[in-house]
């Protein structure tokens, strides 16, 4: 499994924070693999084109997103092994201090 590092890490999270780019990943992550067109997210979330491509920019050097070209068009999807490494990151020592079920899933009684 891939690690992440603290600044790869804060640059995944500052791309995030901003309500249009949280709406667009959101979007991509409910798409599916399968991605969406620039149109389409633009329909969606009602965004100008320009301004839709400055966040598809940011989400993607943070490496959230990719663009994969298929013909003249391309399409957007969410990087779901990076997303999950950043999860992972932000649970990397979760309870340390105490015990937790946050690894097992468990509940306690």
């Amino acid at each position: 499994m891939a690690t992440l590092d603290s600044k790869t890490a804060v640059k995944a999270l500052a791309a995030l924070a901003n309500d249009n780019r949280l709406a667009v990943f959101r979007l991509l992550v409910t798409a599916g693999r399968s991605g969406m067109s620039p149109g389409a997210i633009a329909d969606s979330l009602g965004l100008p084109s320009p301004t839709l491509s400055f966040h598809l920019k940011e989400l993607a050097h943070a490496g959230l997103i990719e663009g994969k070209s298929q013909g003249r068009h391309i399409i957007y999807s969410a990087c779901y092994e990076h997303m999950q490494t950043l999860v992972d990151f932000l649970m990397e020592n979760c309870c340390a201090a105490e015990q937790c079920a946050c690894a097992t899933n468990e509940t306690e009684a």
